[in-house]
């Protein structure tokens, strides 16, 4: 065994234990491991940086931007109205219609995108017609899952497989080559979702768990009395901020009017502060000198909203900048004007020193602001609104025209007209050059994360591939499953996958696993397709943890789930799911 060899297997375990740990975003981590190969000399510069003009990089970023345009032309909102009337029969009818239509716009637009729009929408619905979100977020989670999986452009892991396969000189996938076998498992998966899950998710309410009522336990008045340290200090430099993590929402005073709240705003004696003060810290304050607790005043919000000040409630989606950051490290009050007053993360209700909290993908934030503020964190695509759902108006200007692009270039690819590289490209030019989207928005609707991710973790396979080790355990494999006939190694590597994809991310686990199959499929003289389609949808299809996909992150909050829910519900789906796929693929793409 080379020491180039060594050093690679030993690169992808330290980028295998990051994932896992979650020290690093996922692509800081996959950036790290592009840096080691190149750093250690197993691949060079050029080696290295070569998975950002990778096929599957280029492919991904002009499918960003061409999803983009159709999203932002307001097509799917047009829907808003009908999906909200229908949802409102009933509980079946409602997980009926939001499966249906985000596994169809699931197939052909980012996932995650669409799950952002369906969550205030399916929210909405929860709190008309008092279905649990617990209910509702799941399914739709894993329905854009099984849409995702349909066609190539579906989710950026067929992408990356399918782009994988023409560099080895193999055949690239076509746009509904797998359309079939994944038909089959989205039916199979959503007779468990109609039939199974309902008695499996959670029957817990909203407003048993809701963020916005945890907090309103902890509101409370503050007197602000003759030797407080804090008379004629600025909020941002008070005592109550910097050693008791108070949340302030508004100031009153002795004239009656609530004024203008922010961080240089001056404390003076007898100031009234509503705050969001947790128990422990009342004892803390009461304590020192100068601060009068006055008690709950719950039924008095009307002051909060008096100056276009209101709670609201946001998620952090996949790729915002806000994740795997402190409030205070990137002033979130000053550069944004509002404050955090709870997070919820990973489950967890958090209301003390929030400002030092890293935050992450699915966090779920209670803040205090004005709603254009709130709108324009939306628009930087930086969170997304739960609280309330505003239905944008169809452009009709930009709709018809980013509608026909969009099955331009489904149409392109899947006729065989040109490669899905070229047909992309086009699609995102024409975006712009028709002024469906700005340049600036056309940047902003690629998901940069993904494009550093993917071209990080590219390397990996590179590096598999240069220094042999792919087929070293290809050659592992067979001689291990060498017994075995293709249909029980198949089903076996299909377990391996998906177990891998819900500790790891999925594009770390096809990249370390497509050029290994593919050696396999060579030793075993068999066709390489039904292996590289497992990995796709082994990739995929994973339902067991919150943090397996990014659609489960950012339903994890709302839901008020657990992570036991997803153990619970999507352990059985997965296993149902490998089992149906063992014979499933073999079928559609024989050996």
């Amino acid at each position: 065994m080379s020491i180039d060899l060594i050093i690679t297997f030993c690169i992808i375990l330290v980028g295998v234990f990051l994932f896992v740990k979650d020290y690093f975003s996922i692509d800081t981590t996959s950036i790290l491991i592009m840096a080691l190969f190149i750093v250690a000399g197993v691949l060079n510069p050029e080696e290295g940086f070569s998975g950002f003009n990778h096929p599957a990089t280029l492919t991904l970023g002009c499918i960003f931007v061409v999803s983009g345009g159709v999203f932002n032309s307001g097509v799917l909102n047009g829907l808003s109205d009908h999906i909200i009337k229908l949802a409102k029969i009933h509980y079946v009818v409602a997980l009926s219609v939001f499966c249906i239509i985000t596994a169809v716009f699931s197939a052909f637009i980012n996932d995650t995108a669409v799950v952002a729009l369906m969550l205030p929408i399916a929210l909405t619905v929860c709190r008309e017609t008092n279905i649990s979100p617990g209910k509702l977020l799941m399914p739709i989670s894993f329905a854009a899952l099984f849409g995702g999986t349909c066609t190539l452009i579906g989710t950026s892991t067929n992408i990356l497989v399918s782009s994988y396969a023409k560099k080895y000189g193999l055949e690239e996938f076509g746009m509904f080559e797998f359309s079939g076998a994944a038909a089959c498992l989205l039916v199979i998966g959503f007779l468990y979702i109609f039939l199974v899950a309902p008695f499996l998710l959670p029957k817990r309410k909203e407003e048993d768990d809701a963020l916005s009522k945890k907090v309103e336990e902890y509101i409370t008045e503050v007197v602000i009395e003759a030797g407080c340290p804090d008379i004629n200090k600025a909020i941002v430099n008070s005592k109550l901020v910097l050693d008791f993590n108070v949340n302030i929402l508004s100031v009153r005073r002795e004239d009656g009017l609530r004024y203008e709240l922010g961080p240089e705003t001056i404390l003076l004696k007898d100031d009234i502060l509503k705050v969001v003060l947790p128990p422990h810290t009342v004892h803390k304050l009461l304590d020192v000198k100068g601060y009068k607790v006055k008690g709950s005043t719950l039924a008095n919000k009307t002051d909060i909203n008096s100056d276009g000040y209101n709670v609201y409630e946001v998620i952090i989606p996949f790729g915002s900048s806000l994740a795997e950051g402190s409030l205070k490290s990137m002033r979130f009050n000053r550069r944004y004007n509002m404050s955090v007053l709870a997070i919820r993360q990973r489950g967890e209700i958090l209301f003390d020193k929030l400002s030092s909290i890293k935050l992450m993908e699915g966090d779920m934030l209670l803040v205090l602001g004005k709603k254009d503020d709130v709108r324009n964190l939306e628009e930087k695509k930086l969170a997304v609104m739960l609280s309330e759902y505003q239905k944008n108006k169809i452009n009709f200007k930009k709709a018809i025209p980013a509608v026909l692009i969009g099955i331009g270039v489904v149409l392109a690819a899947s006729l065989n007209i040109t490669s899905i590289l070229i047909a992309a490209m086009v699609g995102a030019l024409l975006m712009v050059l028709t002024k469906i989207l700005k340049p600036i928005e056309a940047y902003n609707a690629v998901e940069w994360k993904v494009i550093f991710m993917m071209a990080g973790v590219l390397s990996m396979g590179t590096a598999l591939e240069k220094t042999g080790g792919a087929k070293l355990i290809a050659d592992f494999i067979q001689n291990t499953l060498g017994q075995y006939n293709p249909h029980i190694t198949l089903s076996l590597l299909y377990l391996v996958t998906f177990i891998s994809t819900n500790l790891i991310s999925s594009k770390a686990t096809a990249a370390l696993l497509t050029p290994v199959v593919i050696s396999l499929a060579a030793i075993m003289e068999v066709s390489e397709r039904p292996f590289l389609v497992a990995v796709m949808f082994a990739c995929s299809l994973t339902f067991m943890t919150p943090m397996s996909y990014p659609t489960n992150t950012m339903v994890y909050a709302p839901g008020n789930y657990k992570f036991n829910d997803f153990l619970r519900v999507g352990t059985p789906l997965n296993l149902i799911i490998w089992v149906a796929a063992s014979f499933i693929i073999p079928y559609f793409f024989p050996f």
